[in-house]
């Protein structure tokens, strides 16, 4: 009788962390601001159809890195479980930190018993009111899950922008001080022009009544980017349009 493939546990888990990382530096980044209204969030992304950040509830917001299919299944289910959560108890019982919990233990579950991991990074964004009440919660592919302050990034080039940012960032920025920082920021990761019409933006906003999520349409984020030109006497100039694919 053949004796059975042995792969030792620490040789598989390596393993399946570098396809996943593999997975995930094929993604664009996007990055994550806190700013005097609350937090911004911006996405490199060509695909005007396929979003990367999206709203869950109140006052909470995803954004995905890696698979499409796979970040946006976990997308699905975190409305899912705010909803069931917000009627069964109430809508102020549904908290970025639960979600990002509840994340963490599926994430976490499937990197340790299933063959192939989740090639995703993800973000889970709550706004709060008045000084530090604003939380960023990143969760990597293996469950891993981290309370970030101020700003964080995912994706392909994450340690490059929160190298860059943490020597940028500053407190109580302005809307556009924020978005200009974080464009600068992805430039500098990708060495490479950003357009606006690549950039997917949106921001959860503490003044707002009702829901706080709030998408920066092209037209309104082309002013913004004016605003900020005129001012700085930069330009955002692009890099050629890039291909679609699965690796958002």
């Amino acid at each position: 009788m053949p004796l059975p493939y042995y792969v030792s546990p620490e040789q598989m888990m390596h393993d399946k962390a570098e396809y996943a990382r593999k997975g995930i530096a094929k993604g664009k980044s996007i990055v994550a601001l806190e700013h005097k209204e609350g937090v911004l969030l911006v996405a490199e992304n060509p695909s005007s159809s396929l979003n990367k950040i999206s709203e869950i509830y109140d006052k909470i917001a995803f954004a995905g890195a890696g698979k499409y299919s796979e970040f946006e299944n976990l997308r699905k289910a975190g409305i899912r479980y705010a909803d069931l959560k917000g009627y069964a108890y109430g809508r102020e019982d549904v908290t970025a930190k639960s979600l990002a919990n509840a994340y963490s233990q599926t994430i976490g579950n499937i990197f340790s018993q299933e063959i192939k991991p989740l090639e995703v990074e993800i973000l889970v964004v709550e706004v709060g009111e008045g000084e530090g009440g604003n939380e960023l919660y990143r969760i990597s592919f293996d469950g891993s899950i981290g309370d970030e302050k101020g700003y964080t990034a995912i994706g392909g080039q994450a340690e490059e922008l929160k190298v860059y940012l943490k020597d940028k960032y500053k407190p109580n920025l302005s809307l556009e001080e924020a978005l200009k920082l974080a464009i600068k920021a992805l430039e500098a990761a990708t060495s490479q022009r950003v357009r606006d019409q690549h950039l997917e933006v949106a921001t959860l906003e503490a003044g707002r009544k009702g829901r706080r999520f709030r998408r920066i349409a092209l037209a309104e984020l082309k002013e913004l980017v004016d605003k900020i030109e005129a001012a700085e006497g930069w330009e955002l100039k692009g890099c050629q349009q890039s291909a679609v694919s699965d690796q958002q």
